[in-house]
């Protein structure tokens, strides 16, 4: 046995010991908030305090949700709009790049709006704003999305001819009403005309550029065929109506590519930003409205997004932004810096824990601990209005949603060597929500049927499956396996475990 020594020490050396750490979490009276104005969102890992979520003590209530395929990111997301719903009475728009929400929200009995597949959005609608500044906006929803920036002279071009286009139809630039002679208010133009402004200039002439307004018809030109004129007829949406009719999903599924899934998405957005600076703040608890960008990459990435303009516009309206993605470096990090708050899930590569990190500053501590979360854990950063003495990012146990998560289990043991299964480090299975599954075979597309008999053989073995049997099934389910390998790599598994796997089932083919 030791023998136990009683050493002087100086308060100063004392002092330099750190005995004492303060656990990494706020104290109560910062997240353990009024219920009556507030969203419940689970329980810290630490103390098992309730944490309320609410933008009262924080810079703006706009937020970004990361985290791997199945980590239970729509899971938070439907959470978070139906218990805002239930306090505020919070609308909310969900600009839904893959169609993963509508299923929900028609269950919900909210509104569907299905771009592609018989709506339609006209480009040049004005919801209220002066035609100048629609011009400005579409203009920019170009510069982002086509390369048009490259070319000033087809960029001045467009933009003249869409100015021209407004007034032809009766519209004045600098005004936000226009009524014809008879106080009728006037019916926006269409693409359909800017292009025909543009062909009328090329066919009589007189411009010495030719091969420069051809380019500009050529560009615009993609906007208006037939079939694909989704952004050049008179809309069947009322924007004005959005903000106001509770739940509503803006399904960009229907869309051909990401260039019209993204002009749909830039326009929706600059929409809402008009809609809500118009409004104003109103002394009134929660908000308003809240907006959900989902895997929307090219509008989340790019520094002249309306998404970085309503973030950094603050707490200035009643109005949050939640833009949620399974890759952070889609996300500029103009965003991460500026939301007031962010919702890590599960994260397993180490770019996008170094991007993540590199944005928001947490310790190594927290960063080891996200790549160790099962379905609905996550780590919490809030950016307070004032200096803290206190964590700014923190663990929950599990988001607490209002119907239980169901995790389901794909098993690897088959593929591990025998120095492999004994190495605590590498994983013996990889982990999703039973949701997410079902949203991504749709996505990829599998029928209903299919995908329950699927989910029917997760539940028979225990909410396990291995490996090789779930890919044998997809494929012979004629999922690509473009599809397939990008649901593996979602989930988080490195490119040599998913080669082994095809190479394995490739081999068995050939017996």
């Amino acid at each position: 046995m030791g023998v136990l020594r009683v050493q002087p020490i100086m308060s100063r050396e004392l002092a330099r010991r750190p005995l004492f750490v303060r656990p990494p979490e706020p104290p109560a009276e910062f997240i353990a908030l009024d219920p009556s104005n507030s969203i419940y969102v689970g329980k810290t890992k630490i103390f098992h305090m309730p944490f309320n979520w609410s933008y009262e003590y924080l810079t703006n209530p706009h937020m970004c949700v990361v985290g791997i395929t199945g980590a239970g990111k729509s899971y938070f997301v439907k959470t978070f709009l139906s218990r805002a719903a239930f306090v505020w009475g919070t609308n909310a728009i969900i600009i839904d790049w893959a169609g993963e929400y509508r299923a929900w929200v028609k269950q919900a009995g909210g509104r569907i709006i299905s771009l592609g597949k018989g709506d339609f959005i006209n480009l040049l609608d004005l919801g209220g704003m002066k035609p100048l500044d629609r011009v400005k906006q579409i203009i920019r929803t170009l510069e982002i999305l086509t390369d048009i920036s490259q070319y000033p002279e087809q960029k001045r071009l467009t933009e003249e001819a869409l100015e021209k286009t407004y007034e032809e139809a009766g519209f004045k630039l600098t005004e936000t009403e226009h009524k014809d002679s008879a106080g009728n208010p006037i019916n926006p133009p269409t693409l359909k005309e800017v292009v025909r402004i543009l062909e009328d200039r090329l066919k009589s002439g007189s411009y010495a550029f030719p091969a420069e307004l051809e380019n500009a018809v050529y560009r615009l030109r993609n906007f208006c065929r037939p079939g694909e004129d989704y952004f050049a007829q008179q809309s069947t949406v009322k924007l004005e109506e959005l903000t106001e009719v509770g739940l509503v999903d803006v399904d960009l599924s229907g869309l051909p590519d990401e260039v019209m899934r993204g002009l749909a998405g830039l326009f929706v957005l600059q929409f809402l930003k008009e809609k809500m600076r118009a409004t104003g703040w109103t002394a009134t608890k929660g908000l308003k409205v809240l907006v959900v960008l989902d895997e929307a990459w090219k509008i989340a990435k790019d520094e002249r997004s309306d998404a970085i303009m309503i973030v950094r516009e603050g707490r200035k309206y009643n109005f949050g932004l939640i833009v949620a993605s399974q890759n952070p470096t889609d996300i500029h990090e103009a965003i991460f810096s500026n939301v007031g708050t962010s919702f890590i899930l599960r994260v397993k590569f180490q770019s996008f824990l170094d991007y993540i990190q590199g944005s928001l500053n947490f310790s190594d501590f927290i960063r080891a601990e996200i790549t160790k979360f099962g379905v609905g854990q996550c780590a919490v950063n809030m950016a307070f209005q004032t200096t803290t003495r206190f964590p700014e990012t923190f663990l929950l146990e599990r988001v607490h949603g209002e119907e239980p998560l169901e995790e389901y289990f794909l098993d690897v043991v088959s593929l591990l060597t025998q120095a492999q299964l004994s190495d605590e480090d590498i994983p013996k299975n990889y982990s999703f929500e039973k949701n997410e599954l079902k949203n991504k075979l749709t996505e990829f597309g599998m029928d209903d049927i299919r995908a329950s008999e699927l989910i029917n053989t997760f539940n028979r073995s225990n909410k396990h499956m291995d490996i090789l049997t779930f890919v044998e099934f997809l494929e012979k389910n004629d999922l690509a396996r473009s599809n397939i390998t990008s649901f593996l790599k979602g989930v988080g598994m490195e490119d040599t475990m998913i080669i082994d796997i095809l190479n394995k089932i490739y081999a068995k083919g050939g017996e």
